[in-house]
């Protein structure tokens, strides 16, 4: 081989030689991270996480021992909580967690239970034994709907896609003012009402009406919330001009129902199979719905007959007594101060009658009347040094529900 070709095979070499080597990339290993999942003031992440809801027969105790917690510990828990939280009024349906220890004992250590949507009662006894009521994060959203009466309130409630509490509150707001067991149709209504979300996204229920016009037989009825007592938050309902919309006496002694039997003095009794007089107004309603007393009072007799069965009598002052019969169970006794709107009984058949209803009766000045032929009494308005400051509130509230319109005059969704 020539030097020349010698000296270029050495120089081919030398340039292959000093060939700078690749880089081996480091292999790395992919960690997935558990994402944190926070609850109840709680990191779940920590625990192992047992969620139910109270099962018929279930009780404290016993949801501890099915998770390995001793009878020791859990007589400890309740003698320390006992005054504080009762926990034997757990109640059916409502949901519980148990956060419990992730090592080999898998030991309960925090007991939670929810009480409803947005009330939980936290009972920590991982250390030291203690109880802490709270409630989770609420978001109050204002909306506005209508709705238009075919038969009845709740039908048109819910109709309109609304919650069916939303019933309950225009029912108890107009209670004394719209009889609404004569509803017509063509009755309408349009309210401001504000509902209640968790974390801004789980609907938690109706938080309150602020205001609501309800249109009966043609005529208008306003209603406003306000606060007429600074110091106390004392809030009624009044009306557009600053008048009350609460009597003495509600209109009727149910929430929802028909009048089966009106007060007359000449009947065909359907029990005794004769003519009499029937000097009450009977309402029907399923059994075991809330009876409630019309007004403010003192119970003067509570107890059983053969005719009015399970009843009640409540005297209300010197003029007015009532009397609500045929009760499936009496929940007050003789003695007893009521409020207005209060249960006192539920529905029921006791005594002569051929099915459930409460028998409603009334008397003013020791004479048995008809309570809708009476010109009961109002409470008071709003004090008259209160009243322009109350109309000048009230002003842009109103102006907000008449620009709200119906859906029989503009062809547009009902709910905003």
């Amino acid at each position: 081989m020539s030097k020349g070709v010698l000296l270029l095979v050495l120089c081919a070499g030398w340039f292959v030689g000093c060939k700078p080597k690749e880089e081996t990339k480091p292999v790395v290993e992919e960690i997935k991270v558990e994402p944190k999942i926070e609850e109840f003031g709680f990191l779940l992440n920590d625990f192992d996480v047992v969620k139910d809801i109270i099962k018929s027969g279930d009780n404290f105790g016993d949801l501890l021992t099915k998770n390995s917690l001793d009878y020791s510990k859990i007589y400890e828990i309740t003698s320390r909580i006992k005054n504080d939280f009762d926990v034997r009024k757990l109640k059916v349906g409502r949901k519980y967690t148990l956060l419990k220890s992730k090592d080999s004992i898998n030991q309960p250590l925090v007991f939670i239970y929810q009480d409803n949507k947005i009330d939980y009662v936290v009972i920590d006894f991982r250390d030291s034994i203690f109880v802490e009521k709270k409630k989770l994060p609420v978001t109050i959203v204002e909306k506005t709907a209508v709705g238009e009466i075919n038969s009845s309130l709740s039908n048109a409630i819910v109709n309109q896609g609304l919650d069916y509490e939303v019933a309950n509150k225009l029912s108890d707001i107009y209670a004394w003012s719209i009889d609404f067991f004569r509803l017509q149709p063509q009755d309408r209504f349009k309210i401001v009402y504000t509902e209640k979300y968790i974390n801004d996204t789980v609907f938690a229920g109706i938080d309150e009406i602020k205001s609501a016009y309800f249109e009966h037989n043609g005529k208008p009825f306003y209603a406003f919330k306000y606060v007429t007592d600074s110091i106390t938050g004392i809030r009624d309902f009044y009306d557009e001009k600053g008048n009350t919309l609460r009597n003495q006496f509600l209109r009727a002694p149910l929430q929802f129902s028909r009048i089966s039997s009106r007060f007359s003095n000449n009947r065909f009794h359907p029990v005794q199979k004769r003519w009499k007089a029937h000097k009450g107004t009977d309402y029907a309603a399923p059994t075991g719905t809330p009876i409630l007393s019309t007004a403010n009072g003192s119970v003067i007799e509570a107890g059983y007959t053969s005719g009015n069965g399970n009843y009640v009598k409540v005297k209300h002052n010197a003029t007015y007594t009532t009397q609500y019969l045929h009760m499936s169970k009496i929940l007050v006794k003789r003695g007893q101060f009521v409020k207005q709107g209060q249960s006192i009984g539920l529905v029921g058949s006791t005594g002569l009658a051929t099915g459930p209803h409460v028998c409603y009766r009334f008397w003013k000045n020791g004479q048995q009347v008809d309570p809708y032929k009476q010109d009961l009494p109002s409470a008071e308005p709003i004090k008259p040094e209160l009243k322009n400051k109350y109309i000048t509130d009230i002003s842009p509230r109103k102006k907000q529900l008449d620009q709200i319109v119906f859906k029989s005059e503009l062809n547009i969704s009902p709910i905003q």
